[in-house]
């Protein structure tokens, strides 16, 4: 009986190790297939980034056209890193659950394991007299009967223990083989953040040197040097247009609630509270006014400030009020423009998406873009302007 016993323990204990020694067999082919996933993603993205980059090429020759190309993919790419971001924020929330589950699923196979090692160990303790001599030894028919019940009873027991505990071994398993699906998943979600990550700096890095070609030759350039000045001044008259109308609506306004007899309101530069625009950031690489030229023909009065900050970091309405211009230039890439009142507007430029439409209420402090490198700009930044009367004024003296 001993020797069978022990046999048992043993086969037991085996079985623990070959399921141990399984699950890391599996696990290790599952980390050399994320490899592999890996290095196939990266070389698809790299691809594609390089076939992107192909198609632009003819169009060199007109800076302008192959800057608009490659920050409409920037801003494609832009969007995919928002979504795999969100995508993998996801995963780790059900990667935890399934980990829970597997902590619990443990905690049933060890609570069942236990049961059956006293089981085993009180039969081993107690099994001197078999089931069938305490049968013979009874001393008359009715303890006859109730010895054979009895002796069914524990072996019915005992077939139900064990099937629990297998039941809690497949749990197990299950739960193991969920988690690692799961991982690898997430795994994959990453590898396609990073080539994303990657495609962003090789488009990026293939802009800054156009760029700087373009201003090596800028005496040769002076079409697309005229190009830019021309789509500032585009830019400009637009805005102005769209504060003239702003005070043609404020004024009507002002108009009809004193025709009611009603108070009106009058909003100004002084009692605008404005907050810093990129949370992310206070490094300003460029502040308001005079300065040194960043980019050969670019403007040498600097109407704004240029808050240096990483790719896709947010950017938050200074103050409340409605967005009347949410576009892309040549000069500015993708830009936001809201007005507060009283002639008062925020200007947001080079952003790498735009989270705010025209007509939009926003609120002070509401994420209305991402910080990017759109437009006439050789690296990611923020440039923040605040207008006044139709003229910009130096931001830093108005924003806490």
């Amino acid at each position: 009986m001993m020797t069978v016993r022990r046999w048992k323990a043993a086969l037991a204990a085996g079985g623990f190790l070959c399921l141990g020694a399984a699950f890391s067999a599996y696990a290790t082919s599952v980390e050399l297939d994320g490899a592999k996933e890996q290095i196939s993603a990266l070389e698809q993205e790299k691809e594609r980034v390089e076939g992107t980059l192909q198609d632009l090429e003819k169009q060199k020759e007109d800076t302008a056209a192959y800057v608009r190309g490659l920050d409409g993919e920037l801003a494609a790419i832009s969007r995919e890193l928002d979504r795999l971001a969100g995508e993998i924020g996801a995963k780790e929330a059900e990667i935890s659950q399934a980990q829970d589950q597997l902590e619990a699923a443990k905690a049933r196979e060890e609570s069942q394991y236990q049961s059956m090692k006293l089981r085993i160990k009180y039969m081993y303790e107690n099994g001197q007299t078999t089931a069938l001599e305490a049968v013979l030894d009874a001393k008359s028919l009715s303890q006859l009967l109730n010895r054979a019940e009895y002796a069914s009873q524990i072996a019915a027991y005992d077939r139900r223990m064990l099937a629990s505990y297998k039941e809690a071994k497949e749990a197990v398993r299950m739960e193991e083989e969920a988690l690692a699906a799961e991982r690898e998943d997430l795994l994959q979600m990453e590898e396609a953040l990073q080539a994303k990550e990657a495609s962003t700096e090789e488009l990026l890095a293939a802009k800054t040197a156009q760029l700087a070609a373009y201003e090596a030759q800028s005496e040769q350039a002076q079409a697309q040097l005229a190009q830019y000045n021309a789509d500032i001044e585009a830019q400009e008259q637009r805005m102005r247009q769209i504060e003239e109308e702003m005070r043609r609506r404020e004024e009507e306004a002002r108009k009809q609630a004193q025709a009611q007899g009603e108070a009106y309101e009058t909003v100004d530069l002084g009692n605008i509270s404005f907050i810093w625009p990129c949370p992310s950031s206070r490094r300003i690489t460029s502040a308001f006014g005079d300065r040194e030229s960043p980019t050969e023909g670019a403007s040498s009065n600097h109407k704004g400030v240029d808050i240096g900050a990483a790719s896709g970091s947010d950017i938050l309405a200074a103050a409340e009020g409605e967005v009347v211009i949410s576009t892309y230039s040549y000069s500015a890439g993708n830009y936001i423009m809201i007005d507060h009142g009283g002639g008062v507007s925020t200007v947001y430029m080079h952003c790498s998406q735009l989270l705010a439409d025209v007509g939009d209420s926003v609120s002070q402090g509401q994420v209305i873009a991402k910080v990017g490198s759109t437009g006439y700009s050789t690296g990611p930044h923020l440039h923040f302007g605040i207008r006044s009367g139709g003229s910009y004024v130096d931001p830093l003296n108005y924003v806490r």
